[in-house]
């Protein structure tokens, strides 16, 4: 079994949180990166605890721990902290990656 996750998601505040947890009980590995990484440490060590999940202290980190093509989705307030992931984002993506923007 690979250690890459299938899903990344950006943003452990409470809709971020929850679509974490329901896809990963759908049987996914999901990397999770928040800007507050202790949000990261308290969601693994918490209501993730036991389950499939990767938790990243950085985008870079994230990225490198995804398979092929490359699915990350963001659930970040709307404005100038989604243009700031996306510009961090776009130089680490690989033609046929998918970023979304949920928030």
């Amino acid at each position: 079994m690979s250690d890459l996750a299938d899903f990344g998601l950006i943003g452990l505040a409470v809709m971020g949180e929850n679509l974490a947890l329901n896809v990963e009980s759908r049987g996914y590995r999901v990397a999770v990166f928040n800007r507050t990484t202790e949000k990261v440490d308290d969601f693994i060590a918490g209501r993730a605890a036991g389950k499939n999940f990767l938790g990243c202290h950085s985008v870079e980190e994230m990225v490198k721990n995804l398979k092929r093509p490359r699915k990350v989705m963001m659930l970040v307030k709307a404005g100038p902290a989604v243009d700031a992931l996306i510009e961090q984002l776009t130089p680490l993506m690989e033609p046929g990656d998918i970023i979304i923007d949920g928030g």
